[in-house]
């Protein structure tokens, strides 16, 4: 197995915010995941328990697919649209997988 990227943590934003962050998100994680071929997941999910957190999951095969999706013009777009909005908090961590087993 080469070695893989997995992404993970969370972002606070203002609780007015979180909404529209996970709006914009929606659109972004479609696009990364029909038109990154090294994406293997991508999900920003609400926190059911916290009204400010949105919890982060990324899966991609190399750091390379990570760093040429900051790139694309679908990121670009993202940052425009919610260049407003108030992060108050962000905990992110980039993982290197080397092995993986398939938990039963």
């Amino acid at each position: 197995m080469a070695e893989e990227i997995i992404v993970a943590g969370w972002m606070d934003y203002e609780p007015g915010d979180r909404g529209t962050m996970l709006e914009a998100l929606v659109e972004l994680g479609r696009r990364t995941r029909e038109e990154e071929t090294g994406c293997l997941d991508y999900a920003m999910t609400a926190d059911p328990t916290d009204e400010r957190r949105i919890r982060v999951y990324e899966h991609w095969t190399s750091r390379q697919a990570l760093d040429e999706h900051f790139t694309t013009p679908h990121i670009k777009d993202f940052r425009a649209a919610v260049a407003g909005l108030s992060r108050v908090g962000v905990s992110l961590t980039a993982h290197t997988v080397t092995t993986s087993r398939p938990l039963r």
